[in-house]
């Protein structure tokens, strides 16, 4: 309103007088995603130590959760990173970070193994990897658990950067304003 009037006031000016008048701007935090909901059960040892070479494919796998916010909903993408050249050995997306999205991904990439590939499977500390159904799928599967540490993305660095260059090539700076869930998804 001051700026129609051609009244020039800084930021700080308005603050005090707001200040002053007790006057509160109400603002929505954004929400942000996480999927860490405490210690569920024991934790599982950091295998990988932030080693992200493998000599072979289906040796190490990491996998994560990202989620791309677009105006008509939220997308959750799981991918299973294969170590050894940094490829999708699979993924799975929707539209709710759950045990389902991950556990699918986690059969569809079991499924390709062969028969004497065993990967150590390295994950953050999200609900979702400490849940019986994710457990029970490894150790029948014969694989072994890896986990971060709490709030150390860099112990799953592979992962956060395959998000980010996936984000800054097909996401960012692109119009989402008239594409719905189903077609992002597809």
């Amino acid at each position: 309103m001051l700026k129609r009037e051609g009244v020039t006031v800084s930021e700080k000016v308005v603050r005090r007088i707001m200040q002053g008048e007790n006057l509160i701007v109400k603002t929505q935090k954004r929400k942000r995603y996480n999927s860490y909901q405490g210690e569920i059960l024991p934790s599982v040892p950091n295998v990988i130590q932030r080693d992200f070479h493998a000599d072979k494919p289906n040796e190490k796998w990491l996998t994560d959760i990202t989620e791309f916010a677009i105006p008509s909903g939220k997308v959750y993408f799981s991918p299973i990173v294969d170590y050894f050249d940094g490829m999708l050995s699979c993924w799975t997306i929707g539209i709710t970070p759950d045990s389902t999205l991950v556990n699918r991904m986690l059969d569809k990439a079991i499924s390709q193994l062969q028969e004497n590939e065993h990967p150590i499977v390295h994950s953050d500390r999200g609900c979702h990897y400490r849940w019986p159904g994710w457990i029970e799928r490894v150790e029948k599967a014969g694989l072994e658990r890896s986990m971060s540490k709490k709030g150390c993305s860099t112990d799953n660095s592979a992962c956060e950067g395959l998000f980010g260059r996936l984000k800054n090539e097909m996401f960012y700076n692109k119009d989402w304003t008239s594409v719905s869930i189903q077609k992002f998804i597809d």
